[in-house]
């Protein structure tokens, strides 16, 4: 038995988490089970086949599997691309690397910032308590 060149790789926004396994293939993405193809609502569909388009030639000839937990929708879906932007760079190289950086640098670093948490004594993590004199 031959081996495989097998990455696996993470990427991660605000609350979501998304672990990729990328195999030599024939370019089918599956994310939680389902294909790229039926990924609902349009927009996230367009955002996760950015990295896909500027890896070119390279993503045709892998096979990812992706699982994403935690967040919303859009929250999952940057978590995606940034794990795909990661495998695609480990698998093709410096040239794949450059075209996605140059794109979008949230393909490779991952964008820190979460939600700030709740105050105690207030309703909201900013809103302060009011005050009434009378």
């Amino acid at each position: 038995m031959s081996k495989t060149k097998v990455i696996q790789t993470s990427g991660s926004r605000k609350r979501s988490v998304a672990r990729l396994t990328l195999k030599p293939g024939k370019g089918m993405v599956r994310i939680n089970g389902k294909m790229i193809d039926v990924y609902e609502p349009q927009l996230a569909r367009l955002k996760l086949q950015e990295p896909l388009i500027l890896a070119g030639d390279v993503a045709s000839k892998v096979h990812m599997d992706i699982k994403v937990t935690g967040g919303g929708v859009m929250s999952q879906v940057d978590a995606v691309r940034q794990a795909m932007g990661r495998a695609l760079a480990a698998f093709g190289g410096e040239k794949v690397r450059r075209a996605l950086a140059d794109y979008d640098r949230s393909f490779l670093v991952a964008d820190t910032r979460f939600k700030e948490t709740r105050k105690p004594n207030d309703s909201k993590a900013r809103a302060k308590r009011q005050k009434s004199y009378r």
